[in-house]
């Protein structure tokens, strides 16, 4: 986790093309449940780092992209190097920042990124899951940003989301965002590059979560598995921590698996004994490796560098510590044209019980152009004063109080039942519940005024593109089945066809309750040749 204290892309893909060097790192790939080196085919072990300091605001979001402080990444990738880290995990970006110089010098260090698709205040929010328009273009824009680096190991599409039993019902929503980052980054043609999820350790739902992540069909499914343990503290051992049953129970795991995170701090300073059996003949058939937790020294004490107030960067106890057991490590590693998986079965899913409610049947692709249709082809629409923190109170009044039947912009990743617009933005899905309420109310004169947040408009009559994307979704009622995919900018088809604006609505900013962290995926390359 992102705060373990706390319980325009400007850059267009050929800009970024050609920013890389003749000296690009081989790119990662992955055979059976092991990665490898592109060109050589060696096996590929991560030996990371979290590489980003929490959030500076824990109520607004606020965060430093890392891979933008250019110099930041001067001061600090001569340190990672030191460490012998060959991986870093990043749990935020700024898509609209330039990443090229950082980008260049982890390259030229030998260091890969793994990164989340999400930000502090656009990400699956385990309480009130979603998966919807304004996520997946920001999901969408990380992978344009950073798909043309040969370092990018991979993408986590969601972190820690369902970590308990009473909010397994999210996981439908962080699934659909792997299916759809999966679909969106081979109609891009970018080179493949893995999406996986990072889970925690908790032990009622640890195997259910793995099992429904991995189970079903490839294009759903998880291409690696990133696991955030903790259960190693100080001088403990391979069976008293626990590794032991964690490591049989990934040995037929089809994907390859890796601890996320690591580092228990409650005996200080940290002595890393872990390190020899993670990459130790028990546990490196089945695991690849992991990454630390963290860089930075912050309030909650896990940092491995302090970054002073001058900018000027010391090493503490936990970085030698770390290194000196790094340095020992050697691990056995294998030649994939010598591989032949054995542990190709997927999981089967988990069945629903008191610990788990998870739905296969996974929320719709978001599609903006299909929202965009929706809401020109309404008579009554949100108000441009309204913002998003306004819809929830009128979500309550006519939704609930006032019985409106809101099935088209409902999304249930318990029961796995879906309206054709619940993928829609919090302001589309309000204005569809004003018309509903609207039209329910035989359009009388005052029925589409909520206290002056809303107002009437004429209604477009859908053609073109617009015709056929209502069609698919049943109408303004939204009781379909969408089967045409967002188009390749990852906004969908536009609703300019049908020659009506859509009123022009602030988004504010998504509040998420405390700990629910960014998606990311940790990988660091073990490089052994």
């Amino acid at each position: 986790m992102w705060v373990r204290s706390l319980t325009s892309v400007a850059l267009i893909a050929s800009s970024l093309l050609s920013t890389v060097s003749a000296a690009d790192l081989d790119p990662i790939v992955i055979k059976g449940s092991k990665f490898f080196f592109k060109s050589n085919g060696t096996q590929f072990f991560m030996k990371g780092v979290a590489y980003q300091a929490s959030p500076t605001n824990s109520t607004s979001g606020t965060f430093v992209d890392p891979l933008a402080d250019e110099a930041g990444c001067k001061r600090d990738v001569p340190l990672l190097q030191e460490l012998g880290t060959n991986t870093v995990r990043i749990y935020a970006i700024n898509t609209t920042s330039d990443h090229s110089a950082c980008m260049k010098l982890l390259n030229d260090a030998g260091i890969y990124v793994v990164s989340d698709l999400s930000e502090p205040t656009l990400s699956i929010n385990r309480n009130s899951p979603e998966w919807d328009d304004r996520l997946y273009e920001r999901y969408t824009s990380v992978v344009d940003s950073l798909a043309p680096y040969s370092n990018v190991l991979g993408f986590f599409a969601g972190n820690e989301v369902s970590n308990e039993a009473n909010n397994t019902n999210a996981s439908p929503f962080v699934k659909a965002a792997v299916r759809d980052m999966k679909a969106y980054i081979k109609q891009k043609n970018y080179r493949t590059i893995p999406v996986g999820y990072a889970t925690n350790d908790d032990e009622k739902i640890r195997s259910e979560l793995a099992d429904y992540f991995d189970c079903g069909s490839s294009s759903e499914s998880v291409d690696f598995w990133g696991y955030n343990i903790y259960s190693w503290c100080g001088n403990s051992s391979y069976t008293e921590s626990g590794y032991d049953k964690r490591t049989k129970e990934f040995e037929n795991y089809n994907v390859p698996s890796f601890f996320a995170e690591y580092g228990c701090n409650v005996v200080q300073p940290r002595v890393f004994t872990e390190v020899q059996a993670l990459y130790g003949s028990q546990m490196t058939p089945v695991f690849s490796g992991g990454i630390v937790y963290m860089y930075h020294q912050e309030a909650n004490n896990y940092g491995l560098v302090e970054v002073g107030s001058d900018g000027r960067a010391t090493k503490l106890t936990d970085f030698n510590n770390l290194k000196s057991e790094l340095e020992k490590i050697s691990p056995s590693a294998v030649q994939s044209n010598s591989y032949t998986p054995t542990n190709t079965a997927a999981r089967s899913c988990p069945t629903a019980d008191s610990n788990w409610s998870a739905s296969t049947v996974l929320p719709p692709t978001p599609n903006r152009g299909l929202c965009s249709c929706m809401v020109s082809a309404l008579s009554c629409v949100a108000a441009s004063k309204v913002q998003e923190k306004d819809t929830g109170d009128l979500f309550n009044y006519i939704c609930g109080e006032a019985k409106t039947d809101c099935t088209g912009i409902t999304a249930n990743g318990t029961t796995g039942q879906y309206g054709s617009y619940s993928m829609c933005s919090p302001l589309e899905r309000v204005s569809w519940a004003m018309n509903a309420y609207y039209t329910k109310q035989k359009k009388a004169s005052d029925a589409c005024d909520f206290n002056g947040s809303a107002k009437t408009q004429t209604a477009a009559t859908a053609s073109g593109t617009c015709k056929s994307l209502l069609s698919e979704a049943g109408g303004t009622a939204g009781t379909g089945t969408v089967t045409s995919s967002p188009n390749s900018s990852g906004t969908g088809s536009k609703a300019a066809a049908v020659g009506l604006t859509v009123p022009a609505f602030q988004v504010g900013a998504v509040k998420i309750g405390a700990g629910l962290l960014a998606a990311a995926l940790g990988g660091a390359a073990l490089v052994l040749v």
